[in-house]
C-alpha cells in the first residue's frame, strides 16, 4: 500500500495535499499571474496588467534571475522550484513595461506560493 493512498470499502483515497494543483493562480483585479520571458531582459513572473505586441507590463513583478529545481520556465511556471535556497529571485517592484516579449505563461497557484516563498537575493 502506497503511503499517500487508503481503501476503505473498495474505494481509493488520497491525500489532499499529495494531488498536484494545476489550478492558476488567482487573479489581482483581473490580472492573472503569469512568467513573461523577454528577448534580452530575461524573465519575470507577475501580474500581466497590459500587452500590446511584443510589451508588456506586469505589476508586483519579480525578476527571475537565476532558478533551480525546476528544468525548464515552463516547469517552474507549473510546478515551482523544489530547491527554493538556490533561487536567485530579487524583490518585487510595483511596474515593469517590457519589451521584446517572446513567451508568457500563466502560473498555477502552486508554483505561485512557491515563487513567493523564495527568500529576496540582495547583495
Amino acid at each position: 500500500m502506497e503511503k499517500d493512498k487508503i481503501i476503505v470499502d473498495g474505494v481509493e483515497y488520497v491525500r489532499a495535499d499529495s494531488i498536484q494543483s494545476n489550478a492558476l493562480a488567482t487573479e489581482l483585479d483581473g490580472m492573472p499571474y503569469c512568467m513573461v520571458r523577454t528577448y534580452s531582459a530575461g524573465v519575470f513572473a507577475g501580474y500581466l496588467e497590459s500587452r500590446e505586441g511584443k510589451e508588456a507590463t506586469l505589476r508586483n513583478a519579480r525578476r527571475i534571475w537565476y532558478w533551480d529545481g525546476a528544468a525548464t520556465l515552463s516547469q517552474l511556471a507549473t510546478d515551482g522550484t523544489s530547491k527554493p535556497e538556490n533561487c536567485k529571485f530579487p524583490c518585487p517592484v510595483d511596474r515593469v513595461t517590457l519589451t521584446e516579449v517572446i513567451e508568457i505563461i500563466p502560473i498555477t497557484k502552486r508554483a505561485k506560493k512557491s515563487i513567493e516563498e523564495v527568500a529576496v537575493w540582495k547583495m
